[in-house]
């Protein structure tokens, strides 16, 4: 091989090289997330936070046309349609991303609300919606997008808990069990992922400002008549109280992005709202002392 052959023979593999850096770059930086939940709160600013970031976000919620100016100012969010609670719904967001996409390289389940009330006063109807929305919601889109990362062989399925997903608090009993419930799902999940190279990972916000206690619950308040309406009006002023030094949402939001792109994420991520503090509390004092500190300042 002459000199002339040997130059332009590596001219080709340096620039073959180039290509193939390039490519890996434009994969690495073209990330994909999906993200429920995304009209308001926490869902909101964590599609805000990974647009940031450069990722193609799809910011889904039930009503997308009542949105439309939520995201405008980013050119690589892309509403969409979802309901967690309807099977086609959930279909058709998987079509879109494997016709559209190719992959997921995110998938962040955010959607819910909370039922607050006596238990006693609750309905079977307004029980079912709860796990309908917080679990089943959650298991069913899951379990739809588990076999796109599988073949990827990459992908991280974030899962919205909540330190309640660890610690009751008065008049959340439904809400606390779908929480707790997403805990030993997930748990369990990311044994069954971590062979093809995906991670499901849990998120515990603690006190969040966002509109949870309006938009996104469904409040029983007591008759007039009821035994829990002293009790029920107490415990409703405490939290408005507490309220009032909640987190902002993007805290929450920026904690999402980071366990979205750390090699090693933790399987539990409590954030914001003294989330930290009361998990290291429940490692570290007996169930009494928990419980008694929570009647304290919740007036349980």
């Amino acid at each position: 091989m002459t000199l002339g052959h040997l130059l332009v023979t590596l001219g080709h593999l340096i620039h073959k090289r180039r290509d193939h850096l390039s490519q890996q770059n434009n994969s690495r930086s073209n990330k994909i997330a999906l993200i429920t939940g995304s009209s308001s709160g926490i869902g909101r600013a964590a599609v805000k936070a990974f647009a940031q970031e450069g990722w193609t976000v799809l910011a889904t919620m039930r009503r997308p046309e009542e949105n439309t100016d939520a995201f405008a100012h980013f050119a690589n969010v892309r509403l969409v349609q979802l309901d967690v609670t309807d099977a086609k719904s959930i279909d058709d967001s998987v079509a879109l991303v494997r016709s559209e996409y190719g992959k997921l390289d995110a998938l962040v389940n955010n959607a819910g609300y909370g039922l607050v009330g006596a238990f006693e006063e609750l309905s079977d109807e307004q029980l079912r919606r709860q796990f309908d929305t917080n679990v089943f919601g959650t298991m069913s889109l899951t379990r739809a997008f588990i076999p796109m990362m599988r073949e990827q062989g990459h992908g991280r399925i974030i899962n919205i808990s909540s330190i309640g997903g660890r610690i009751g608090i008065p008049l959340y009993t439904a809400y606390h069990a779908t929480k707790f419930a997403v805990e030993g799902f997930t748990e369990s999940l990311d044994f069954e992922l971590r062979p093809f190279g995906v991670r499901a990972i849990l998120i515990e916000p603690g006190a969040i400002a966002t509109d949870f206690l309006t938009r996104s619950s469904d409040t029983v308040e007591p008759a007039e008549s009821s035994a829990y309406r002293s009790y029920f009006q107490n415990v409703m002023d405490r939290y408005t109280k507490v309220s009032k030094t909640a987190s902002h949402p993007s805290v929450v939001a920026n904690k999402i992005v980071k366990v979205a792109t750390v090699e090693r994420p933790r399987l539990r991520n409590p954030v914001g709202g003294g989330a930290e503090f009361m998990m290291a509390l429940r490692k570290l004092l007996p169930d009494r002392t928990v419980r008694a500190l929570v009647a304290q300042q919740t007036g349980g």
